[in-house]
């Protein structure tokens, strides 16, 4: 509804992939999936030209991030250098190839998986792909009585049942989109989404002390655009046409968690993002 992009980060086992390719079967319009391999190239992603000789011209042939939904499989498997090729794509919506511009289809996102960077064989994703994510959501090992049920269904041979209703067509999705941009925001709404980034960049109207000794980097403006895109959906599924300051932090941790680069100091003791987000919260006064 927000029209960005997900970021799924969890350790092996834990249906990253099924979730996505769940959430592709529920949309109607084109799906392809790109398992991310360290020998990946940008060309594998974007598309390139390739020569033909027989009419001694170029042919362009679009690669698989041409569709409405994306999955990039693993994503931190692949080099800093493949991973950038799909700046251009989340951000501009649109690919270059020989110099030639080719529009990617409306809507677009990209749904991508990634394993802690703990993992062997992994790569830190660049800070400029990672903010172009609207939401990162870190999942978590289910409870005990979620594994029974995960058992019981695979047992009955329904955990991989597929979706008996009809998916979602690519027209609606797109309504659904313009409602949540029509979904009006206060100044004062504006105003305090600003404080709480400001304040990520250790300033804001009530500076945290020693914020800046965890956080060597807050949020960019990009990361207040997400928090007002991701509130303006919320309001949109609550059955308002209006945000309210709750709405700016229902999310607020998939929103900003993979905003804040902490300090190498954070990282040795192992402060949480989460926690400095709800500090950042707690601090700014609610509107």
């Amino acid at each position: 509804m927000a029209g960005g992009h997900i970021l799924l980060e969890s350790v092996p086992g834990l249906a990253k992939t099924t979730a996505a390719q769940t959430l592709a079967s529920a949309v109607s319009g084109s799906f392809h999936r790109i398992q991310c391999t360290p020998d990946l190239m940008p060309n594998d992603i974007v598309g390139t030209q390739i020569y033909n000789y027989g009419t001694g011209e170029f042919t362009t042939q679009l690669g698989p991030v041409h569709a409405n939904l994306v999955l990039l499989d693993e994503i931190n498997r692949s080099s800093a250098k493949t991973q950038s090729a799909m700046l251009e794509a989340m951000q501009e919506r649109q690919t270059s190839i020989g110099g030639t511009i080719y529009p990617l289809p409306k809507p677009f996102m990209v749904l991508a998986t990634q394993n802690p960077i703990e993992e062997e064989g992994t790569y830190v994703l660049p800070e400029a792909q990672m903010d172009r994510f609207l939401l990162k959501e870190v999942l978590t090992y289910p409870k005990p009585t979620q594994e029974v049920e995960i058992l019981s269904g695979i047992a009955a041979g329904t955990l991989h049942a597929p979706i008996e209703k009809s998916p979602i067509s690519l027209e609606q999705v797109e309504i659904l989109q313009d409602l949540t941009r029509r979904v009006y925001v206060d100044m004062s709404i504006k105003q305090y989404i600003v404080a709480l980034i400001n304040t990520t960049r250790g300033g804001g109207p009530r500076p945290l002390p020693g914020f800046t000794d965890h956080v060597r980097v807050g949020a960019s403006p990009r990361g207040g655009i997400a928090l007002l895109q991701v509130a303006q959906a919320v309001a949109l599924q609550e059955g308002r046409s209006y945000v309210v300051p709750d709405d700016v932090k229902v999310l607020r941790h998939a929103v900003l968690r993979h905003r804040l680069v902490r300090t190498y100091d954070a990282l040795a003791k192992n402060v949480a993002p989460e926690a400095l987000i709800d500090a950042v919260f707690a601090a700014v006064p609610t509107p």
